[in-house]
């Protein structure tokens, strides 16, 4: 019989710890949003601001146009370079993981490349792509591809050896095994190189309108503060941190779906 009461058990604990951990989620930001906004209201506004002056101004700019256009404009780069960069870390993360003759010959260039601060690179790629849509984008990959890329090739190679022993043993061919326990077994790897990717994605769009031709979010932050409309700057800076924290929840949700196995415990 005790057995037969467990996993209700079990199960209304980890109900309860979720509802705990979103309840204390909310408290530390309904905290940090009061303490906010007492101090903000304390100081000079043109140093400093408080939430509810950004929630007016975030209404102002929505209504004026200016908040949307330049969201679309760096929603637009960002995804574009985010999948390219994805999608070229995860190729070149399984080709190096794979094959040590393929990791011998990139070794060195993605070393080299990973070691260089890419904003020393972007008036380079300003020569080469010009100052629009695609300079960006570029700034974008660049900043994406190593995190993807270097947790890929990780876990790829953290495969355990025995199990390819034994899905040779049943003359497993190459195409199943990478489907069976390869990309299985390199996912959550993967899965953290693109959540270390999202916060660099974010800083790169922001980066590369700063140093191109000056749009989208990056163009409210600096026409605001040339200004001294605190609040103003403000809110692209808040739309940016909502991109990461929902970008970060839909990731997650994501795994939950693609590797149900690692959540089932929870």
């Amino acid at each position: 019989m005790s057995a037969i009461h467990s996993t209700p058990t079990k199960r209304t604990d980890a109900s309860l710890s979720r509802r705990l951990t979103w309840w204390l989620r909310g408290v530390s930001l309904l905290g940090i949003l009061l303490l906010w906004e007492g101090y903000g209201r304390t100081t000079n506004p043109i140093l400093f601001t408080y939430p509810t002056a950004i929630a007016h101004a975030t209404i102002d700019m929505i209504a004026d146009g200016t908040l949307l256009m330049a969201l679309s404009q760096s929603v637009s780069v960002l995804v574009t370079g985010f999948v390219l960069g994805i999608l070229v870390g995860i190729a070149l993360g399984l080709l190096t993981g794979r094959s040590t003759v393929a990791a011998a010959l990139l070794d060195i260039p993605i070393t080299a490349l990973y070691a260089t601060p890419i904003v020393a690179l972007i008036p380079i790629l300003v020569l080469w792509f010009g100052f629009g849509t695609s300079a960006k984008v570029v700034v974008v990959l660049l900043f994406t591809i190593f995190p993807v890329l270097i947790n890929t090739r990780r876990g790829v190679r953290e495969v355990d050896p025995r199990l390819v022993e034994v899905a040779r043993s049943f003359c497993s061919t190459e195409s199943r095994l990478w489907i069976d326990l390869v990309l299985p077994s390199a996912l959550p790897f993967v899965m953290t190189g693109i959540r270390l990717a999202i916060g660099r994605a974010l800083v790169a769009v922001i980066i590369a309108e700063f140093y191109t031709a000056v749009s989208g979010l990056g163009y409210l932050i600096v026409s605001n503060a040339h200004s001294f409309q605190t609040a103003r700057v403000f809110v692209p800076v808040i739309v940016l941190m909502a991109l990461g924290v929902v970008s970060t929840g839909l990731l997650e949700m994501a795994e939950a779906r693609i590797s149900p196995w690692r959540h089932r415990h929870n």
